[in-house]
C-alpha cells in the first residue's frame, strides 16, 4: 500500500489575486533545490488519528502555525512516488518570519559518524499561483489547479 500524508494548502488574497504558503525541506539534500522542491505542509497521518486532525497538527509542526476554522477538501493527489496525499485549502495569513518548525537528526557529512538536527522545513514563502506553479513538487500541481478552480467559482 503506497504511503499516505495529508497537508493544508494556506492562501491567502493579496491585490485580488491569490497567493499561497509553501513550505522548502530542511537538511543537506535540499539546500541548493528550488524549484520542484517546494511543498504544501504536510506529512504522514498517526495510527488512530483523523486525516485533517494529522494535517492541522502536521502544519503547527512544520511551521508553527495554528489553523482553526473551516477548511475545503481538495481532490487526492498521487505523487511520482506513489505517495498519496489528501489535503484541505484554508484561508489564512502567516508571516514567514514566524517559521518554528520540528527537527530531525541525520549523519552528515555521510559516514561521518556526526549526527546533526536539521529543520523539517527551512524557509516557507508566498507565491502567486504562477510562481507556486514552478515552485512546488510537480505531483502537486493538481493541488493549486483544484484551489484556482474553487477561487473562481466564488
Amino acid at each position: 500500500m503506497p504511503k499516505q500524508s495529508t497537508g493544508i494548502l494556506i492562501y491567502r488574497i493579496r491585490s485580488g489575486s491569490a497567493e499561497v504558503l509553501l513550505a522548502h525541506p530542511g537538511g543537506p539534500f535540499w539546500t541548493s533545490r528550488d524549484r520542484g522542491a517546494w511543498s504544501i505542509p504536510k506529512g504522514e497521518v498517526g495510527d488512530h488519528e483523523k486525516a485533517i486532525e494529522a494535517a492541522i497538527r502536521e502544519v503547527w509542526e512544520e511551521t508553527g502555525l495554528q489553523v482553526a476554522g473551516p477548511m475545503t477538501e481538495l481532490r487526492p493527489i498521487q505523487q511520482k512516488s506513489g505517495k498519496r496525499v489528501l489535503a484541505w485549502a484554508w484561508k489564512g495569513d502567516f508571516n514567514p518570519e514566524a517559521l518554528r518548525s520540528n527537527t530531525f537528526r541525520m549523519e552528515w557529512p555521510p559516514g561521518s559518524g556526526h549526527l546533526r538536527d536539521f529543520p523539517e522545513i527551512d524557509r516557507v514563502g508566498w507565491f502567486s499561483l504562477q510562481e507556486a506553479k514552478r515552485k512546488i513538487i510537480p505531483g502537486q500541481i493538481p493541488l493549486l489547479n483544484e484551489l484556482a478552480a474553487l477561487l473562481m467559482a466564488t
